[in-house]
């Protein structure tokens, strides 16, 4: 199964993968705030069809006119820029309450996303942290968009697209920016979503059926038998066994 997965890693794990996903708005800048910025946002808006959200992106930089932390840095309540926005149930009052979050972060209190989640990880409440910021920000409820943007870590979801933004900011070369050293590769956590969870359940590698944060430490830590220093290299090898599989047009087989 090592041998099957690490060649797998060196396959997909290469800078052709870069085109066709979400990370490839990471190493479209080159300053660290539009980096960390580009990269938050492009995360936490990866869900549903990769070509629609990645289209949605492309034209949300757009506006931007790709350069995210100017353009943060000058967003304000009063802006009505992303009114018409909507991406499936994420509105255009949601990514303002989000924009105005980062503004809040990067201009009023003079920190930015490196020190926001570095103060996370240092009180062992990482994704806490960072989720009740963007919460105490709002002037007004939270609405259904948001929420799911943000998902709370104590309802026990497996924060899926907080670990794959962690994954680009700590992994380094040649896929992941590996943008911040305050955490070692050998403490993140899979990117579990329903795709991993089932290539996992038809490797053998995970055995519970729910795709919570539960499945997400008992995969990481069978992924840690293969490179504990590195396991969520194992991301690249878990898409690579579906797309493998989709090719053949058969189930996965344990080799």
């Amino acid at each position: 199964m090592k041998e099957y997965l690490d060649n797998l890693v060196k396959k997909y794990e290469t800078k052709e993968f870069i085109k066709n996903d979400p990370v490839k708005f990471a190493h479209a800048f080159s300053s660290k705030n539009d980096i960390e910025i580009a990269s938050f946002i492009a995360a936490l808006f990866a869900f549903g069809r990769r070509e629609a959200f990645i289209d949605k992106l492309t034209k949300l930089f757009n506006v931007m006119q790709n350069e995210p932390y100017n353009f943060i840095l000058d967003y304000s309540e009063n802006s009505d820029i992303f009114s018409d926005f909507v991406y499936r149930f994420v509105k255009g009052e949601d990514l303002k309450c989000f924009l105005l979050g980062l503004n809040k972060l990067y201009k009023t209190d003079k920190s930015t996303l490196g020190e926001l989640f570095y103060n996370g990880y240092t009180k062992h409440d990482m994704f806490g942290v960072v989720c009740r910021y963007f919460y105490s920000s709002l002037k007004c409820p939270a609405a259904q968009g948001f929420c799911h943007l943000f998902a709370r870590p104590e309802k026990g979801g497996a924060m899926k697209r907080m670990n794959m933004f962690l994954r680009w900011m700590v992994r380094g070369n040649p896929v992941d920016v590996g943008l911040w050293d305050f955490m070692k590769k050998s403490e993140l956590l899979i990117p579990l979503d329903v795709h991993v969870g089932n290539v996992s359940r038809a490797l053998g590698l995970l055995k519970r059926n729910a795709n919570d944060f539960k499945s997400v430490i008992e995969l990481t830590q069978k992924l840690s038998e293969f490179d504990c220093t590195d396991p969520i290299k194992y991301d690249f090898a878990l898409f690579g066994a579906g797309v493998s599989s989709e090719i053949k047009n058969e189930k996965i087989k344990i080799l």
